[in-house]
């Protein structure tokens, strides 16, 4: 018998609009799953077919190899989370947690109370068992509604962007504590959510979506360091991977431009002559070489931007567009002139289709913002 949840070719159009295309993923039992791409990519398209709130136009859903497409969400066995927190008002926040157990009615009032409390001790919520949620905190509100969840004891727990409505700190507290309270679950859990770097702290498994398209489903390291394609690469990156355009010929290497040019080595070595796209993540380059490989790009400064103790300088070499993501505070005037450095270690390569020709090898270090 087969555990899990499996779609199969499903496709979902609303009034001409196709929200979900052509969509087969298998979600095994005790996985954690992460649905990453942008706004309208189709991750709360897919989250509320898996929940039984919509049905396919075409395709089949099988939760353990029974076919679920036209079951209702009342006899599915599933919790979801939204990105809005959704608690009952005039309700403690026992009781919000305890209400999915009382409407299953197949507790005793001992059990009910042990099951409330162990999950709001999980979620450190056992001061405030007694107060009503417009007395809580947003971070607050979350963890009750994540309780509810959580007590249900459901086979499948869906979340929908579940920190995005919350402040920075918040969001990495909480972002720490996911993975441990659903470590060692039996259910099919799938998280989705826009950030690449949450994408990676949450781990397991990554489908990648992209209007409604999946692009590619794996082990989400091995998805973030061998994209399929192009487009897999821009949506796992922030800031958004850079794009060139690149001749390779066998005898001067890789021409970025005519003032930049670079030996093949390493992972590029193989390439045959021709035209590609080379790919490299905005934490690879950098203001000051990291190694003596590193290729010298010079470029105008056009916009910086400061994020926390980061500097993302977004630059141009002639028609090129540049994204460096450097440590630290960094102070450009527009139009300055600074020198760029690339890793062609760190490159990948996609040929003319878009799909992936070469990728750098895999390194299991990752640098402090979760990418390499």
């Amino acid at each position: 018998m087969r555990h899990g949840i499996e779609l199969e070719k499903v496709t979902r159009v609303v009034e001409g609009e196709t929200h979900l295309a052509d969509i087969s993923l298998r979600l095994e039992r005790g996985s954690f799953n992460v649905l990453l791409g942008r706004t309208r990519a189709g991750k709360t398209s897919l989250l509320r077919l898996l929940a039984g709130l919509d049905k396919p136009t075409s395709g089949r859903l099988r939760a353990d190899g029974t076919d679920v497409t036209h079951v209702d969400v009342r006899r599915r066995d599933v919790a979801m989370v939204y990105q809005q927190f959704v608690n009952y008002p005039s309700l403690t926040v026992y009781e919000n947690i305890a209400s999915p157990l009382r409407l299953a009615g197949r507790l005793g009032k001992q059990e009910l109370d042990r099951r409330v409390r162990d999950t709001a001790a999980a979620l450190r919520l056992e001061p405030y068992l007694d107060r009503l949620p417009a007395e809580l905190s947003g971070g607050q509100q979350q963890r009750t509604a994540m309780a509810r969840a959580l007590a249900k004891d459901a086979s499948l727990l869906l979340l929908d962007e579940p920190l995005a409505n919350l402040d920075y700190k918040l969001r990495e507290e909480l972002r720490a504590e996911i993975r441990q309270l659903f470590h060692n679950r039996p259910a099919v859990v799938v998280y989705a959510t826009t950030e690449p770097t949450e994408a990676l702290l949450l781990g397991g498994r990554t489908a990648v979506l992209d209007e409604g398209r999946l692009l590619q489903e794996g082990r989400t390291l091995e998805v973030y360091h061998s994209p399929a394609t192009e487009r897999v690469g821009q949506v796992f990156s922030d800031p958004q991977m850079n794009l060139w355009d690149v001749e390779v010929s066998s005898d001067a290497g890789a021409r970025l431009s005519p003032e930049v040019h670079f030996p093949l080595s390493g992972h590029l070595r193989g390439l045959a002559p021709g035209r590609y796209r080379m790919g490299l993540r905005a934490h690879h380059l950098r203001l000051a070489p990291a190694s003596p490989e590193d290729v010298r790009i010079p470029a105008h400064v056009e916009v910086e931007e400061v994020s926390g103790s980061e500097t993302l300088v977004h630059a141009a070499h002639g028609g090129l567009s540049l994204t460096a993501q450097a440590e630290g505070i960094h102070r450009h005037p527009y139009g300055a002139s600074v020198e760029l450095f690339a890793s062609p270690s760190r490159m990948f390569v996609f040929g003319p289709e878009g799909r992936l020709v070469a990728a750098p090898p895999f390194t299991s270090e990752e640098p402090s913002h979760g990418q390499d």
